[in-house]
């Protein structure tokens, strides 16, 4: 085995200090270096909280040292491109949050930089063992031929300081978790969608989407809808219909780390479920498989799983669910 892939980890967001470092920390691909705040202090906190080496008072110190050789980028999504193009340019790698950008046309910016070093949406649901397993299921015809997915994600957040509620940063809904359910229609239908419809509401406070539900066309009669809220009680959930019977993923973006996850496969022979199916797989977390095979790109030992091509393709997805707000009607996905 190679020697780790040393990190280091661009804000104090609660995404990198309760999830992400965590499982980084767990995994011998990779080492942890540090964290870079605006504030030294804040830096020194989080390092001192989950013991790492090395705080750093600004994100160019990070960026200057030269023992980082990739980046996690959580910054709220303004920031996802232009720290990611500083940290390309210091020659550093870039696992950075989703969504990638504001709209597809920011990604052309990461175009050049992305010849040099690595750049990958942080997606962690597609190295997830449930939905790895799902779609194992899926093509070997456990449902027959997948026909309509449907998805729903919510949780309430009415804080008006929290990045999620700036619209000028790239907050809502769409953003933040309807990205989620519109990799999980391309990942099962391995398809993409031909055409978007959106209906959504907006908070009159924050001006962004707090209710939004999306209708993707991937052609061929299979459909994707999905519903996502940020002023709902919490939920989450994946369905997948065949022709012969449906797919269940209980827990699919935030898959719990101590217990095992499941995949259920139910044909309807009895209504209240009790026949149906239950794959269950081992423990894993799905941010350590992520950042695992991540490193594995850096050091040659794989190919990267996924690059801009496949972030363009998101952008362009919810630029066209934005397109059709706007318009009232369907909105072609180029």
């Amino acid at each position: 085995m190679q020697k780790p892939v040393v990190f280091g980890i661009l804000s104090t967001a609660k995404i990198g200090l309760n999830k992400v470092i965590p499982a980084f920390l767990k995994s011998d691909r990779i080492r942890v270096k540090g964290i870079a705040s605006r504030t030294l202090e804040s830096a020194q906190a989080a390092v001192d909280k989950l013991g790492l080496e090395q705080a750093y008072g600004s994100y160019e110190d990070l960026l200057a040292d030269p023992e980082i050789e990739a980046i996690y980028n959580p910054l709220p999504n303004h920031l996802h491109v232009p720290l990611t193009l500083q940290a390309a340019e210091a020659g550093k790698h870039v696992l950075c949050e989703k969504p990638m950008a504001l709209n597809a046309a920011e990604i052309d910016a990461l175009e050049e930089a992305a010849r040099s070093v690595h750049i990958m949406e942080a997606f962690m649901v597609r190295h997830s063992l449930q939905w790895q397993k799902a779609r194992d299921l899926i093509r070997d015809g456990a449902i027959g031929a997948p026909h309509m997915i449907q998805s729903y994600f919510s949780y309430e957040n009415l804080d008006p300081d929290n990045i999620r509620n700036k619209v000028e940063w790239g907050g809502g809904g769409l953003m933040d978790i309807g990205c989620y359910c519109i990799v999980a229609g391309r990942y099962f239908f391995e398809a993409e969608p031909l055409r978007a419809v959106s209906l959504v509401k907006r908070s009159e406070i924050f001006g962004t989407d707090v209710v939004a539900s999306g209708l993707l066309d991937f052609g061929q009669g299979r459909q994707l809808s999905f519903t996502v809220s940020t002023e709902a009680g919490r939920s989450q959930t994946i369905n997948v219909f065949g022709q012969t019977a449906r797919l269940n993923l209980p827990i699919p973006f935030n898959q719990p780390v101590t217990t095992p996850s499941r995949v259920v496969i139910d044909n309807g022979a009895t209504l209240d479920g009790h026949e149906a199916i239950v794959h269950t797989l081992p423990v894993a977390d799905q941010y350590q498989l992520m950042g695992e095979a991540f490193a594995a790109a850096i050091r040659g030992e794989a190919s990267l799983p996924y690059g801009m091509a496949d972030a363009r393709r998101n952008m362009k997805i919810l630029d066209a669910l934005f397109a059709s707000e706007r318009s009232g009607g369907w909105a072609e996905i180029a």
